[in-house]
C-alpha cells in the first residue's frame, strides 16, 4: 500500500489525506510503555494474538542486545523534538537567521509570500475539505502553517503514489531531501518550498521527521512485505507518525496542560499509528491486486494463513479471527491518541477530535462488511461524518468527560 501520510477523512480520494490529523494526538503515556502495551493487550485478545505475543519477546529481547526496536528509535526523535519546543525562544532566533538568506523576492514581498500560503490552502481546500474546515477555527499564523506541513507531505507522497510515481527512482527521492535541506535553510525552489521555509523559521519543527517521511517514500520502492509488528510500527512512523512531530508545534500545546512535551508527541504518534494501521486494514485487497501486503507476516503465519490466501481474497473464519486482532490493536493506538487530545491549545482540537471520530469509524465500517475488505472498501458515509463534526465540536471544546456527564445527567 502506499504510504498515507495525511490522515483527514474528507471526501477526497487521495491516500495522503488518510494522514495529517495523525499527527495530531496526545496521550499520557511513556512512548516505551506505549507500544509494547500495544503489543501485549493484543496478545490477549484474538487467535493471531500469539504472534504479538512472540512480538513483545523479541522487543525484550531486542532491549538487552545492541540492536533497538524500532519503537525505541522513534523515540529518540520524540525527545528531540520535544526539546525544540522547550528551547522554541532560541530554536526562533537561530531559525530568523536562516530566513534572513531567502530571496527577497519572497521575504520583503510580502504579497509573494501571502499568496504562496493562499495557494497552499486551495490545495487543502481542493483536496482535504474536512481538514480546511477544521483550520478556520484557527489563529490565520497557525492556518497558514498547517497548509503550507500539508501541501509538502502531499508532494512527498506524490512522488510515489501519483500520477508519475513509476519514474520515480532513490535519486529522485534524493534530490528531493537535498531540496528540503535548502527550504530549512531557508533557500526555497517554488512558492510552496517559500511557505514551508517561513513557517520552519517560526516555529520549533525540527527537520528529522520531514527526512524520515521521505525515508517512507524510499522503503515504498524497495519493500512490499513486513516480517513482523515492529517492521510495519517502523514504517507506520515513516508516513504518518512524522506528520504529528511536524505539526504538533504549530498547532500549539494549551497552555495549562500539565502533561509533558514528550507524552503529547507521544500521543501525536499513536494516532498516526492508528490512521496507518486503518488505512493498511481498509486497503488490504487493493493493496494485494499491486503485489503488496502490508500485514505482519509472522502474525498471518501464526493465524495459519499464507499470500496465497490474501491473494485469493476469501473472507474465512480464519481471515476475521485474524481481522479482530488487527483492528483491536489499531483502536487501542486510537484509544491512547484520544487521551490526550485535550491537551493541544483549544482552538486546534476541533480539526484533531472530528479527524479521530471519523477515521476510526472505518474499523466500523470493515466489521460491518464482515471483514470483507478483498473486494468491498470500507469507508464513513456521508450522513455518518456529519453526524461527527458536532460531537467532535463538543468534545473539543467541552472535553469527553464533561460531555459524557452532561449526557448521563439527561
Amino acid at each position: 500500500m502506499a504510504s498515507c501520510v495525511v490522515v483527514w477523512v474528507s471526501s477526497c480520494g487521495s491516500k495522503l489525506e488518510n494522514t495529517i490529523s495523525s499527527y495530531f494526538s496526545l496521550t499520557t503515556h511513556h512512548q516505551r510503555s506505549v507500544s509494547y502495551h500495544h503489543q501485549k493487550v493484543f496478545a490477549s485478545s484474538s487467535s493471531s494474538s500469539s504472534s504479538s505475543a512472540s512480538a513483545l519477546s523479541s522487543a525484550a529481547v531486542a532491549a538487552s542486545v545492541p540492536s533497538r526496536t524500532s519503537e525505541e528509535k522513534v523515540y529518540e526523535v520524540v525527545l528531540k523534538q520535544a526539546a525544540l519546543v522547550k528551547q522554541q525562544q532560541q530554536q526562533q532566533r537561530r531559525r530568523s537567521a536562516a530566513i534572513d538568506e531567502i530571496d527577497d523576492d519572497f521575504v520583503n514581498n510580502l504579497d509573494l509570500l501571502n499568496a504562496a500560503y493562499e495557494r497552499c490552502g486551495q490545495v487543502c481546500a481542493e483536496y482535504a475539505k474536512t481538514f480546511y474546515l477544521g483550520t478556520q477555527l484557527m489563529t490565520e499564523e497557525r492556518r497558514k502553517a498547517i497548509w503550507a506541513i500539508y501541501v509538502w507531505c502531499r508532494r512527498t507522497d506524490e512522488l510515489v503514489d501519483g500520477p508519475n510515481a513509476s519514474h520515480i527512482t532513490p535519486t529522485a527521492l534524493d534530490r528531493w531531501e537535498q531540496r528540503l535541506n535548502d527550504v530549512f535553510q531557508g533557500r526555497p525552489y517554488d512558492m510552496f518550498d517559500a511557505a514551508l521555509s517561513h513557517t520552519v523559521s517560526n516555529y520549533p519543527v525540527d527537520i528529522q521527521p520531514f527526512k524520515d517521511m521521505i525515508e517512507g517514500m524510499r522503503m515504498d520502492l524497495r519493500k512490499s512485505r513486513y516480517n513482523n509488528f515492529d517492521e510495519l510500527y517502523l514504517y507506520c512512523y515513516y508516513v504518518a507518525g512524522t506528520v504529528g512531530l511536524m505539526s504538533v508545534p504549530v498547532m500549539g500545546i494549551d497552555p495549562h496542560s500539565k502533561s509533558s512535551t514528550e507524552s503529547i508527541y507521544n500521543a501525536a504518534l499513536a494516532l498516526g499509528i492508528a490512521n496507518q494501521l486503518t488505512n493498511i486494514l481498509r486497503d488490504v485487497g487493493e493493496d494485494a491486486r499491486r503485489g503488496r501486503i502490508y500485514l505482519p507476516q509472522d502474525e498471518l503465519a501464526k493465524a495459519g494463513l499464507s499470500e496465497e490466501d490474501i491473494f485469493n481474497g476469501k473472507v474465512t473464519d480464519k481471515w476475521r479471527n485474524f481481522m479482530r486482532g488487527q483492528i483491536k490493536r489499531a483502536r487501542i493506538f486510537f484509544d491512547d491518541a484520544e487521551k490526550g487530545v485535550s491537551e493541544l491549545n483549544s482552538a486546534s482540537r476541533w480539526p484533531v477530535w472530528a479527524s479521530l471520530l471519523l477515521y476510526r469509524q472505518i474499523l466500523d465500517s470493515i466489521e460491518a462488511n464482515d471483514y470483507n475488505n478483498f473486494t468491498k472498501r470500507a469507508y464513513v458515509g456521508q450522513s455518518k461524518k456529519l453526524l461527527s463534526l458536532p460531537a467532535a465540536y463538543a468534545k473539543a471544546f467541552l472535553g469527553p468527560q464533561k460531555l459524557t456527564n452532561m449526557i448521563m445527567m439527561r
